[in-house]
């Protein structure tokens, strides 16, 4: 026995040494595997929150409403389904990207007594 640990000291060193290192880098792999895992759980969710929110805005830039009747279309035609009135002169009026430099507030003065 005491021949085979003189002929083979190197090969048990070597076999220690990674015995010790092996276990702390799969510790470190698993752990850092399930904290991406965990990570991706809250992610995803949140991920589609955003996808939704950015779907629902767009989709809510396209509602027109007419006002001659009322109605709600969803901003593809050009003139009312249920009046036949025309709905891009009221996208022109309802505009909110308008600076308010250029638009104008009329104000009537009125005597208080």
């Amino acid at each position: 026995m005491n021949y085979f640990l003189k002929a083979n000291k190197n090969l048990i060193t070597y076999f220690l040494i990674l015995l010790l290192v092996v276990p702390f880098v799969g510790i470190n792999f698993l752990i850092s595997f399930l904290g991406n895992i965990i990570l991706l759980l809250f992610l995803i969710p949140l991920l589609l929150l955003v996808l939704v929110f950015l779907g629902f805005n767009y989709y809510k830039s396209k509602i027109n409403t007419c006002s001659n009747c009322g109605a709600i279309s969803l901003g593809l035609n050009e003139i009312c389904m249920n009046c036949g009135a025309d709905l891009e002169n009221i996208n022109k009026k309802d505009k909110l990207d308008q600076k308010p430099s250029e638009s104008t507030v009329e104000v009537k003065a009125e005597e208080i007594k």
